[in-house]
């Protein structure tokens, strides 16, 4: 390994220039002219595209501006210490340190986690001061290879001694339970932010007095928190650029999130601001379920954990597509059938020609806006399945799979496959882009796989099979499924009713709680009376488990503690706004009570719901869309009904669980 920086890299106290992009226009130059990259205005436009996006200065008149490039031959860290310093957008002023970090494009992992060691080493006060002291550029490359482990430091063994004593020390006079934290950074690059932030974090926790654990996403790597670390967690820090690979294993946990970026410049607000969150009863939580994951399968675990991961992906993008477009298309519906309550369907496509906003002619208002809506709600429901796809696609092989998933769903819904057709579309298109993936191919060609050969081949491979083979079965099928639903009546409308309605309680957003809401929307764009009552009958019960408990704190709130009451009084809003997840607060402290009375109430209502045929054309809303619904009367009458068996089976067994503790007391 040749050495990532010598003293033709480094620039001490000269005048580079008024901008940051004169600076790195100077380190740029400097790395072509050690022989390090191949081509100046490459590399210079991969550094000013980088910068462009974030800035790269931090506090303490440090900047790191880096990039991957092409050009670059070999990982190098090329350093300048302007004189007058360059400003560089961090919010303490100019900086007066600025490492530049040039890394291949394909840059392997032992040179990548130097790279991001220097970024770390950078959080260190020692270490930049004695790099201001410096008066020669060898004295620079001494002080950064000691800083990369490259080069044994002077005395390291009394400071080490003296480390451990103050940390001995420290730990004496710390007390009996010392405040937990856990944070995952990671940004576009994955190379210095990403590490900076997770030190940032880390040195302030030390400060303030807490245990402390990160989780770096980045491309060197890093340790992964485990579950026990998050779950024994009072706080969690998302100090992030890209999505939280892995979000759900945090879920229910209080949180604060912002960009990468302020894990580096205000590390101890964000720690504070995360353990104010676990203080509020009413604070964020991190949503349960896995609709912020984007794990892959080259993640590890079983096929089966990969698919199911990736399914709940799928399911997880598609619900605002089907919300939106779902709750639009019932508002148009409802317009229409105020101005023609008599003349069945309307012909949206005939009005929308005919009339336009300025020139509505014999067309009432209220008609033209009900066909627009009805239209603009069709698009987007319509785009529930190749949605689904797309995403669950996603869910494998991340972004090579959202092209290939969107394109064989859609066709699977041309050949009448409809979401089991989608679900299909999407693991094949995920699965044959995450193979080509593995394959291990020449620079030139790999290039092109991600944008080119990826996309076509798997699109192909999984819309061919839909279109020539699979269509027709998973047409049979889908149409079985709504023919079945259509012949439901009495009793066994009940039992379904009664089934998803538990399923809703079961886990509160969980992988239960999906499915049932998965089956209910699945059918809904067919838009029969059946598919419409099931949809009715998912949201109904999924209402009722934070309505129950708000119930039981306000009928006998001497039973809970203020956090829960006040979690109550929470839970009123989201039971109404069918957000099941009102109800998780209390789940997680007490579950043997609170699942069963979430079922049974759950049940209850989608029980009634389905025997007196409530039906519901909009996916989502809670109490919010019942003037859209079909006999609103029962919807209510069920949801209060579900809402109070719940809330007395809660009341009764936690009353039991008392009078058995003061018993053995």
């Amino acid at each position: 390994m040749s050495a990532l920086i010598t003293a033709d890299l480094i620039s001490l106290d000269e005048n580079l220039g008024e901008t940051r992009f004169d600076v790195i226009e100077h380190l740029a130059g400097a790395v072509v002219g050690a022989g390090r990259a191949t081509d100046f205005e490459t590399l210079y436009a991969a550094a000013r595209a980088r910068e462009e996006k974030t800035d790269t200065g931090i506090p303490g008149g440090i900047a790191i501006p880096h990039c991957r490039s092409e050009a670059v031959t070999e990982p190098t860290l090329a350093m300048a210490r302007p004189n007058p310093a360059v400003d560089f957008g961090a919010k303490d002023g100019p900086a007066d340190l600025i490492f530049f970090i040039a890394a291949p494009a394909d840059g392997d992992e032992a040179h990548l986690k130097i790279l991001s060691q220097m970024a770390r080493s950078l959080m260190k006060k020692s270490f930049t001061a004695a790099l201001r002291d410096a008066k020669t550029a060898d004295e620079v490359v001494v002080l950064v290879e000691e800083a990369l482990g490259l080069r044994e430091k002077a005395a390291e063994a009394p400071a080490a001694a003296a480390a451990s004593g103050s940390v001995a020390a420290a730990e004496a006079e710390a007390p009996a339970r010392r405040k937990k934290i856990v944070a995952v950074t990671n940004c576009p690059t994955g190379i210095a932010h990403t590490y900076m932030a997770a030190d940032g974090l880390k040195y302030a926790a030390e400060e303030l007095g807490y245990d402390f654990k990160v989780e770096p996403q980045g491309s060197s790597g890093g340790d992964k928190l485990t579950q026990a670390e998050i779950d024994e967690a009072d706080a969690v820090v998302f100090a992030v650029a890209l999505p939280v690979r892995g979000r759900e294993r945090f879920a229910g946990k209080p949180y604060v999130e912002a960009p990468v970026k302020r894990g580096i410049d205000e590390p101890k607000a964000m720690i504070e601001e995360a353990l104010a969150e676990a203080e509020k009863p009413n604070g964020k939580r991190v949503a349960a379920g896995a609709a912020d994951s984007s794990e892959t399968a080259e993640e590890g675990g079983s096929w089966g954990t990969r698919i199911y991961k990736a399914l709940m992906t799928g399911v997880s993008y598609m619900i605002p597509f089907v919300a939106a477009g779902g709750i639009i298309l019932a508002i148009g519906f409802m317009l229409e059938a105020i101005t023609m309550p008599n003349l069945g369907d309307v012909d949206t496509e005939a009005i929308l020609s005919g009339a336009s906003l300025t020139n509505l002619g014999d067309t009432p208002l209220s008609l033209y806006l009900g066909a627009a809506l009805h239209t603009i709600g069709a698009f987007g429901l319509g785009a529930m399945v190749p949605i689904l796809a797309a995403y669950i696609a996603y869910g494998l092989a991340q972004r090579p799979g959202i092209a290939p998933g969107f394109i064989a769903g859609s066709v699977a819904v041309m050949v009448g496959g409809g979401f089991l057709g989608g679900i299909v579309a999407g693991l094949l298109a995920g699965l044959c882009a995450y193979w080509l993936s593995l394959l291990k191919l020449p620079r030139w060609l790999a290039s092109m796989m991600p944008v080119v050969i990826t996309p076509l081949v798997a699109t192909l491979f999984a819309g061919g099979l839909m279109f020539f083979l699979l269509g027709g079965p998973l047409a049979w099928v889908t149409t079985s499924l709504e023919n079945w639903l259509n012949s439901m009546t009495g009793a066994s409308a009940i039992l379904l009713g009664i089934i998803l309605g538990a399923m809703m309680g079961f886990d509160l957003g969980g992988p239960v709680n999906k499915a049932a809401y998965l089956f209910a929307t699945a059918g809904l764009s067919a838009g029969t009376l059946a598919s419409q009552q099931v949809m009715a009958a998912v949201i109904i019960s999924g209402m009722v488990p934070p309505l129950a408990m708000a119930l039981a704190t306000a009928v006998r709130p001497k039973l809970f503690s203020a956090p829960e009451r006040e979690n109550g009084k929470a839970a009123w809003l989201l039971g109404a706004s069918f957000i099941s997840e009102g109800a998780i607060p209390f789940a997680t402290a007490d579950p043997l009570r609170v699942i069963p009375s979430s079922v049974v109430g759950a049940a209850v209502a989608g029980a009634i719901s389905m025997g007196a045929g409530v039906a519901s054309p909009a996916p989502h809303g809670g109490v919010w869309i019942i003037a859209l619904v079909e006999n609103p009367l029962m919807f209510l009458v069920a949801a209060i009904a579900g809402t109070v068996v719940g809330a007395l089976m809660y009341i009764v067994l936690k009353s039991l669980a008392g009078r058995k503790a003061e018993a053995t007391a």
